[in-house]
């Protein structure tokens, strides 16, 4: 075990003062138990209320004996001839006493006794300057997707026996879908979670996974401007896209894998651009859906703030806790309203440094985010986003032709209890000429709003005279239009 050697290095060092941060305090004990195998060393754990107490023999010694107050404590360690390990919990908030600090800065200093080894373990532990430069903070590695597994049949096998024998049903895709999901819990958090899930109804099916998914970010978010996308959209649930259905099928194996492949590198991101009303958001959540990951949003325009230095910092936080919560998928929905470019200085350079930042962090990212841009505007965003690497790939969402938009018309139509069957799907696609997919739906609500008014059910004539009634934004818009398409034709790669 790797984390055994390091703490058996670090105690055979005789290092004065160690730090760990983690909740899990029984693993904390069990990982000094397994080191302690290699360097034989008494084994003492502290806390406010139970005192010391010797961990490694089952046995009291004089230092069991000591009051748990905090400088009985310190001076029984001081007064041991023997050098000994001494786990601290929750040791840090009596740092604030002078005396306290001072008797401990003598213990790691060695004053007037032998070399114990001090462990100050708690959640979160802030030392004052004196003492942080002579502590060594230990990292504590997450659990794998072999202990994930082990947390989750462990909740299992303890319903069974809370429920008279009853097992628990699971299914095999979606137990792997939860276990790659939990990464970057400790095992306190993933038991939790796993509890939770188990618990609910018995049962671990697929339903469980968005549910698994809200719960890690809730878990893991440190950042106000990072929102959780719930509502979970498959790439059955567009039309058309066929190509970028595609691209996103052929990467999905080397994004989820547990263990890096060989000669193949993460997929990174793409930027989807198009004529409004078309899909790309839609698309974006359908990209996370195709890849089984949570789905994260960044209100890019939402990071500025007024105060010198706030803005940079609100993206790093909202890229640092993507990354905690990876593998995930981060959506940046009309990128150009927070990074459009822009050749002057007006706002002091904050824009300029956000860009900047986040150029930096898309090239060097290691973890497994992967980026969903959308863009309206294509013309406003720098041209240092666009270059080749930046993306892996950047698709153009055009107005869908006859075949996607009898597709649209049925999705729709199916989703509000009708039957597709009862409609000319050929007839209202040709009639939608020039329609994006979000004015196809307008057509079917207006339809349907029409319908009732008039207290008869939605039929062929009605949504050919909604059709008819309206004036999609390829005509009101035409010359933009026109020009965004004929830019994209020969610069992007159509996702239909």
């Amino acid at each position: 075990m790797p984390e055994t050697n390091d703490l058996a290095a670090l105690l055979r060092a005789d290092t004065p003062l160690l730090l760990i941060e983690t909740p899990d305090e029984t693993r904390v004990v069990d990982l000094f138990r397994h080191a302690l195998g290699k360097v034989l060393r008494p084994l003492y754990r502290w806390s406010i209320t139970g005192g010391l107490s010797r961990l490694d023999l089952d046995l009291e010694d004089a230092l069991t004996g000591t009051a748990p107050d905090v400088g009985s404590t310190l001076a029984a360690i001081r007064s041991a001839r023997q050098r000994s390990v001494f786990l601290l919990f929750d040791f840090h908030p009596y740092l604030g006493y002078p005396t306290t600090l001072r008797s401990l800065r003598e213990l790691v200093q060695r004053h007037d006794c032998v070399g114990h080894v001090l462990v100050m373990v708690g959640s979160r532990i802030e030392l004052p300057p004196e003492l942080e430069r002579m502590a060594v903070r230990v990292p504590i590695s997450l659990p794998t997707p072999e202990a994930l597994r082990r947390i989750v049949a462990e909740e299992a096998a303890r319903y069974a026996r809370e429920h008279d024998g009853r097992r628990v049903e699971v299914d095999p895709q979606a137990l792997a879908a939860i276990i790659r999901n939990l990464s970057g819990l400790d095992a306190v958090e993933a038991r939790r979670v796993a509890a939770r899930l188990v618990f609910d109804d018995g049962v671990v099916c697929a339903r469980d996974v968005p549910a698994a998914n809200r719960m890690r970010f809730e878990l893991l978010n440190r950042s106000s401007h990072l929102h959780f996308e719930a509502d979970a959209t498959g790439m059955h649930d567009v039309a058309g896209l066929a190509r970028l259905k595609r691209w996103v099928a052929q990467r999905r194996p080397v994004l989820t894998a547990v263990e890096p492949l060989p000669g193949l590198d993460p997929p990174r991101g793409v930027l989807l651009l198009g004529v409004q009303g078309c899909g790309k958001s839609l698309a974006a959540k359908a990209i996370a859906g195709g890849f089984g990951l949570p789905l994260l949003r960044m209100d890019f325009g939402a990071l500025y703030a007024k105060y010198h230095g706030e803005t940079e910092r609100n993206l790093r936080e909202a890229l640092a806790a993507a990354e905690a919560l990876a593998p995930c998928v981060l959506w940046i929905d009309e990128m150009e309203k927070g990074l459009a470019s822009s050749g002057d200085d007006g706002d002091g350079g904050v824009s300029r440094r956000v860009l900047g930042h986040f150029l930096t962090w898309m090239a060097e990212r290691r973890s497994r985010v992967f980026l969903v841009a959308t863009a309206n505007a294509v013309q406003q965003l720098p041209p240092e986003l666009l270059r080749k690497g930046r993306f892996d790939e950047i698709f153009f969402v055009d107005l869908p032709d006859a075949a996607v938009r009898a597709e649209i018309f049925s999705l729709h139509l199916a989703r509000r209890g009708l039957d597709a069957a009862g409609f000319d799907l050929p007839a209202l696609a040709a009639a939608s000429d020039g329609f994006s997919g979000a004015e196809i739906e307008q057509a079917v609500v207006a339809g349907l709003y029409a319908a009732h008014a008039e207290n008869r059910a939605l039929d062929q004539p009605l949504l050919m005279h909604e059709l008819a009634a309206t004036r999609p934004l390829s005509v009101l818009m035409a010359e933009q239009v026109r020009a965004l398409r004929e830019w994209a034709a020969s610069r992007t790669v159509p996702a239909h």
